[in-house]
């Protein structure tokens, strides 16, 4: 997706990209989980309310208004002090 960048031998590790920083947690999310459904209505065997289901809807609505609420967010906004130090913290360091 062009959002982390490895670097391999001594010193190597991941790294966001600028395109990383940048990016929406609702589009990352959207691409990394997918837009399908979160019930399998459509599964083996299919779900025998599908037709007259009132559920389905509200539950696309709930999805759709969980995605627009990441939206915003970027994923340089959830690294952004306080959260970031914090997190440098929970990954050891290698030896210098």
């Amino acid at each position: 997706l062009g959002v982390v960048e490895a670097r391999r031998g001594r010193g190597g590790g991941l790294a966001l990209t600028e395109f990383g920083r940048r990016s929406s947690v609702g589009w990352l999310t959207r691409t990394l989980e997918g837009e399908e459904e979160v019930v399998g209505c459509e599964a083996d065997p299919p779900c025998p309310l599908r037709a007259a289901c009132r559920l389905r809807g509200a539950l696309r609505e709930a999805q759709d208004a969980f995605y627009r609420a990441l939206d915003p967010l970027t994923v340089a906004d959830l690294v952004r002090s306080p959260t970031g130090p914090v997190l440098l913290s929970l990954t050891p360091r290698p030896p210098s």
